[in-house]
């Protein structure tokens, strides 16, 4: 299938040959017939996109400063690898989609197949989007008025924070596609309604649907003249719809409001706002977000856990209903708003000069016939004759910017790239080299040629991926944790020990790889020690997928075992208890704030210390060995130093946590054979020690294993 994307690195914006995406649980997949170009949004997209580096950088200032902390941390190289990878991550272009329902997901039980709907997927002939963000189209509503329904809803939301009556005077600063929307819904509102644009066009628009526009541009003064149709009393509040840097346009809302008048931002201006302004009038302000109640919300909008109407009457699904209802009734009239309808592949006519365009709304239309093709070829790849072909899973931010430099520089031999959504995979794979990308990650189990499967997605799928890949008898690689409990770890050592020969699994613990790991092992020998690790993670909001357990598993499992991984391999035997502590949590909450101890077989003890509540400016990890009256201090992967050490002082060198030696190692072993690069036992060690960690909090006493 083909989609519009936005290369942030070029500033190109691309037709690209993708994947179809595969349905998910809770989730519809549409097939696209129109999409609603948001010239404001997708504008300042593209403009960003073409921008060079300094002014991306004065466009994002919050950006810089993690930059430059980044930099003091990691140092110059992983820093600027960071960013040119985060520039090189495709942007899906398009919010405003309308089609047929081709599949529908597990637990999806409103939608089924040939329903006509409206949602809020991206440009794109076949899209995947959860329940919650669809509603279906009424049958006398065209496909053309239905795209209009989710930049409907993001005036409707507006509206909604400002509550209207009957009667009011209303001003609509910005009278492009939503200012226009809202205008009319305010009229049926019973609003009188007075409307703001410096474009001619667009104000001649506003005035033949019964709203009292005026343009700036020709003279007239907006302040003086809502004073005017007042008879001085002002208007009852502002909705600013427009999109403008500077901070004029909040000042004038102000003085064009009565006392105690209220000002709703659904636009992007400049918010250097005066205080005289609000005080002298008691005014309210409020920024509108979005299509309404669920946004950003990952239990409404992914999860599909709907709000109950009687206590939320409207969430982004039933203010698309609403919009929908109002174009079919008459109260809205959005064809008079179609500027133009281009095919698909004439999409440079919208997007070649945004800027110079008079459109109000632009409407793409796609083909009504296209193939359902899940494998997408990499033009121009080429691969060297033999095995040692690798199939990853996965295509997001780790995988672009850790896993694929680590195997380029192994020479590693990519043939697939699978992702949910199959754009990441088809634009990593052509960035890669690959041969092919693939919506189905199950072309790559049933492919012959692939040796290894490497698994990349979110945590709870990687014991499920592990066991299906085993089985198919593909060696394995699976990011850290290997799994999220107690019953998938014994399924898949049962399935490991009954594989072919020659089959095997590697867990991403990567930090025993480190060229400095490995020369602290070497040089603290044998025998118990003392180790201390500190993890200065940083802070992640309560909202991330990280911290669902049942998806991400919660940061202890899912990152702290990197450092379990490490203090055994450094400690040279196995832990037989583990005890935590969390920072003033109940036993049975999730917790990123800890401290593991370890009990090791030799004697050794262990401390972790997994903090999220240190700064970011701060190096993020540390290692300190205690042994034979010697100390070893590791300082972020820069920095080795020996103290009481015969022959040894410091090493010292770039960023090194150990993935291009792991990757070249694992490589190397899937071409010319040999032992597993992390014995299975030390996996399953390790594994159980993080599993204890959660049991041991919520007991409050030492797990044995």
């Amino acid at each position: 299938m083909k989609q519009i994307i936005q290369d942030l690195k070029s500033g190109e914006t691309i037709l690209e040959e993708v994947p179809v995406p595969n349905v998910k649980a809770g989730c519809v997949l549409i097939k696209t017939t129109r999409t609603l170009v948001s010239l404001g949004t997708e504008r300042m997209l593209v403009e960003f996109g073409k921008a060079n580096l300094i002014d991306k950088a004065r466009q994002q200032p919050d950006k810089v400063k993690q930059v430059l902390d980044k930099l003091k941390t990691d140092g110059i190289q992983p820093t600027l690898e960071a960013v040119f990878n985060k520039l090189g991550q495709p942007l899906p272009l398009g919010y405003c989609n309308v089609g047929r329902v081709m599949a529908v997901g597990k637990g999806v039980t409103e939608f089924v197949v040939g329903d006509r709907v409206a949602s809020n997927g991206n440009h794109a002939e076949y899209v995947c989007v959860p329940k919650n963000l669809v509603a279906k189209v009424p049958d006398d509503v065209s496909d053309e008025e239905a795209a209009f329904t989710v930049i409907g809803s993001i005036g409707l939301e507006g509206i909604r924070l400002f509550k209207p009556e009957l009667g009011e005077t209303v001003v609509v600063t910005g009278l492009g596609l939503i200012g226009l929307v809202v205008c009319q819904l305010l009229k049926a509102n019973g609003c009188r309604v007075i409307g703001i644009d410096f474009d001619q066009e667009k104000v001649d628009m506003a005035a033949s649907k019964g709203v009292l526009a005026v343009n700036p541009g020709k003279g007239v003064n907006p302040v003086k003249f809502v004073e005017e149709v007042t008879n001085s009393v002002g208007a009852d509040g502002v909705i600013i719809t427009a999109s403008a840097k500077t901070d004029e346009v909040m000042h004038q809302a102000c003085e064009m409001c009565r006392k105690r008048g209220r000002i709703i931002l659904v636009g992007v201006v400049g918010l250097n706002l005066r205080r005289d302004d609000f005080y002298k009038k008691e005014l309210s302000f409020q920024v509108s977000c979005s299509y309404g109640a669920g946004r950003y919300d990952d239990e409404y909008e992914n999860k599909g856990h709907d709000y109950p109407l009687p206590y939320v009457r409207w969430t982004e699904k039933r203010n698309f209903e609403a919009i929908l209802h109002a174009i079919s009734s008459g109260g809205l009239d959005v064809k008079s708003l179609i500027t133009e309808v281009v095919e698909l592949k004439d999409y440079l006519e919208i997007y070649g000069d945004m800027r110079k365009r008079g459109s109000i709304a632009s409407i793409i239309k796609f083909p009504e016939e296209s193939k359902i093709q899940r494998v997408v070829s990499i033009d121009g790849a080429t691969f060297k004759a033999g095995n040692g072909k690798i199939g990853i899973i996965g295509a997001g931010n780790y995988t672009s910017s850790t896993v694929i430099p680590a195997l380029k520089k192994a020479n590693a031999t990519i043939k697939y790239i699978a992702s949910a959504g199959g754009l990441n995979a088809k634009v990593l794979a052509k960035k890669v080299g690959a041969e092919c990308a693939t919506s189905d990650y199950h072309e790559i189990l049933n492919d012959k040629e692939v040796d290894m499967v490497i698994v990349t997605t979110r945590h709870n799928l990687h014991a499920k991926m592990v066991l299906e890949a085993l089985r198919a008898g593909k060696s394995v690689f699976v990011e850290k944790p290997l799994c999220l409990n107690k019953a998938e770890l014994i399924e898949i050592k049962e399935v490991y020990e009954a594989a072919p020969e020659g089959v095997t699994l590697t867990v991403g613990f990567n930090r025993r790889f480190s060229p400095f790991a490995m020369k602290l092992k070497q040089l603290v020998g044998d025998g118990p020690k003392n180790i201390v690790a500190t993890m200065n993670a940083g802070f992640i909001p309560a909202g991330m997928w990280v911290h669902d357990l049942e998806v991400g598993g919660g940061r202890i499992l899912g990152e702290a075992c990197h450092f379990i991984d490490l203090c055994s391999y450094i400690a040279g035997s196995r832990v037989t208890a583990v005890c935590m502590n969390a920072m003033g949590v109940n036993p049975e909450e999730n917790t990123d704030n800890a401290t593991i101890l370890l009990r090791y077989e030799n004697g050794t003890n262990a401390v972790i210390n997994y903090f999220a509540n240190g700064s970011k400016s701060y190096a993020k990890e540390r290692v300190e060995v205690y042994s034979q009256e010697r100390v070893f201090v590791l300082d972020n992967w820069r920095k080795l130093q020996g103290f009481g050490v015969k022959g040894f002082s410091k090493m010292s060198g770039a960023m090194d946590k150990g993935q291009k030696n792991e990757f070249a190692l694992l490589n190397e072993r899937l071409l010319k054979g040999g032992e597993a690069l992390i014995p299975f036992v030390s996996i399953e060690n390790t594994t159980l020690a993080s599993f204890a960690a959660i049991e041991s909090l919520k007991e409050g006493k030492w797990i044995n294993l």
